[in-house]
């Protein structure tokens, strides 16, 4: 019965380390596949912080480049709005009834900044997923495979 058993967790394992790994690369290749089409490519080194300067010039293809570029644009973002977030710009453009041109576009600016930041960290955490999704299908399938082979052993 033993064998059996360990035959089939074995199977199951593996089959379901499979999909997990399968699943873990498709979902890293649409991550670049949609990063690569959306072109983003980092300022030459002189325009980067410090930190940032090792991507000078390379595309946007992989997550810890998204993470780095929405670091990128949250530096710029806080520089443009001195700290300040959407909600807070809003809230001072509603004072003013709406009307001051500056906080207008100031408000569109923090929008749009935060708004791109948020969609390439985004696609940083998605990153970070299918690297946990493609490590358990790693263990999964080793899992499996000992199971098979102690199936055999003890058949």
């Amino acid at each position: 019965m033993t064998p059996v058993l360990l035959f089939t967790a074995g199977v199951v394992l593996l089959a379901a380390g499979t999909a997990l790994f399968l699943r873990g690369r498709a979902g890293r290749n649409q991550i670049r596949r949609e990063l690569s089409d959306q072109q983003i490519v980092f300022p030459p080194a002189d325009d980067l912080p410090p930190a940032l300067a090792q991507h000078a010039g390379s595309s946007v293809t992989t997550g810890g480049q998204a993470r780095a570029f929405s670091d990128l644009i949250a530096t710029h973002l806080t520089r443009a709005t001195a700290g300040r977030t959407y909600a807070q710009i809003a809230a001072e453009w509603q004072v003013t009834g709406l009307t001051d041109e500056r906080l207008t576009r100031l408000r569109e600016t923090a929008f749009v900044g935060q708004t791109l930041r948020g969609s390439l960290l985004g696609a940083y955490q998605a990153w970070q997923l299918t690297t946990l999704v493609t490590a358990l299908g790693g263990l999964f399938g080793t899992i499996g495979l000992v199971f098979l082979a102690m199936g055999a052993t003890w058949g």
